[in-house]
């Protein structure tokens, strides 16, 4: 199922941007693995693990109301992508934050 994709808000966009265009290797690398994310979840919205309700941490449903999913897109190098998915007569994914596996960890209490 196609869907458009969306920023959760502009610090987030930024943050991304930021990473196209930096010069550090490593941000490159992120912003391409970013990037082939993105182009997978508009191809199919629910490519990635669905997080269960009790889990999706509570920052999320504070900054962000009303999240009814959340979904986990696996990146390599231990990064993972947080996006929910919401509709409004079309499919819509919106791209909440990415991580890197101690930041997950720490986001989701393991």
């Amino acid at each position: 199922m196609r869907a458009a994709i969306y920023f959760a808000d502009t610090t987030v966009k930024e943050a991304f941007e930021a990473l196209k265009t930096s010069a550090r290797a490593e941000d490159q690398e992120l912003a391409v693995l970013l990037d082939k994310a993105i182009t997978a979840i508009s191809a199919n919205a629910f490519c990635g693990t669905q997080v269960q309700k009790r889990q999706i941490p509570k920052v999320y449903l504070q900054r962000y109301p009303p999240i009814t999913n959340l979904w986990k897109y696996n990146l390599s190098r231990s990064w993972r992508l947080m996006y929910t998915v919401a509709s409004d007569g079309d499919t819509i994914a919106v791209i909440i934050e990415w991580l890197d596996h101690t930041g997950y960890d720490r986001r989701f209490g393991y």
